[in-house]
């Protein structure tokens, strides 16, 4: 990895960043907000289940939306319809406010621990942008939550595709003003860091559970288990 990491040095002016899932802790944070929920609904399920449910819902609606080619769907409106479809999967009764609520949980999600620390070391030496499937007015609201002082946050509606949709990495290298291969996107998800690989961007891949890598000719440049082992990798 240090040979990588010194290589990637010589090249790399932006570290970019997928926020939900990389940044901030997605999964934890919706599971705290939807334990008491699913508690006062009376149903007996495990939480962290549902949480996944719902989010691997979010994510073939959203890659179905970016398939499709048509008008690019907002996050939050593919959010609403994947709990929709997960309370009804459940059999638990809601209301529309309701849904709306948990979806705007996503708003207000925290980072993981060691990131704030992590990319104040990363910011001495690199331009930090945030590229997300979210929302523009979602991803300034969350500015509030995460409190990471990015030097520039996109959203991929600049680009009318969800990631990884070619045309979102593209887009926002363009609006960073560097090249491709001028970029190290960081993201804690295999299909973000295949995407951006293939788009000619330079990849690493935030492996906090383990897990093997898809086989695939796209890999990462670096595999690190922390952001906080990224930071001692590339500063």
């Amino acid at each position: 990895m240090a040979t990588d990491a010194e290589a990637l040095k010589t090249k790399i002016t932006v570290c970019m960043f997928d926020q939900y899932g990389t940044v901030v802790d997605m999964q934890g944070g919706l599971v705290k907000v939807a334990t008491p929920y699913l508690q006062k609904k009376g149903w007996n399920g495990k939480p962290n289940s549902f949480v996944t449910w719902w989010r691997r819902t979010h994510f073939e609606n959203s890659m179905i939306d970016a398939l499709l080619h048509r008008e690019h769907t907002p996050y939050r409106d593919i959010g609403f319809a994947a709990v929709c479809s997960v309370l009804d999967r459940a059999k638990i009764s809601y209301t529309d406010e309701e849904v709306r609520e948990l979806v705007a949980a996503i708003e207000r999600l925290e980072c993981f621990p060691e990131v704030p620390e992590a990319l104040a070391r990363l910011q001495s030496r690199y331009k930090l942008v945030v590229l997300s499937n979210g929302d523009p007015d979602m991803l300034e609201t969350a500015k509030r939550y995460h409190k990471v002082p990015f030097d520039q946050v996109i959203s991929v509606a600049e680009a009318n595709a969800f990631k990884p949709h070619v045309a979102t990495y593209r887009k926002a290298a363009d609006l960073a003003g560097v090249a491709m291969d001028e970029v190290l996107f960081v993201a804690n998800h295999e299909f973000d860091c295949v995407g951006a690989k293939a788009a000619g961007m330079h990849t690493a891949f935030i492996n906090r559970r383990g897990r093997p890598f898809v086989r695939t000719p796209y890999r990462p440049d670096l595999t690190v288990p922390t952001m906080a082992d990224l930071a001692d990798a590339m500063v």
